[in-house]
């Protein structure tokens, strides 16, 4: 397992939703990314996103106006 780290601040839905999908297609299944936004409604669209493609949310946080979501892949 790797873990890595994706920057999709200043970005508005539904950029962060789409560059982590771009990421997640880099990646092996079991790696674990997190990603850093800005944009509040990354909280229900990320996790929504992972539902449906079968990735599992690890975390989720809020922090200082900015919000992590570290996911793993599946």
């Amino acid at each position: 397992m790797n873990e890595f780290t994706l920057n999709a601040r200043r970005l508005l839905c539904p950029l962060p939703v789409i560059r982590t999908q771009d990421k997640v297609k880099t990646l092996q299944s079991g790696d674990q990314l997190t990603v850093e936004c800005t944009d509040p409604g990354v909280m229900q669209d990320i996790p929504a996103w992972c539902r449906i493609n079968g990735h599992a949310v690890l975390e989720t946080r809020a922090e200082n106006g900015e919000y992590v979501i570290v996911l793993q892949v599946g």
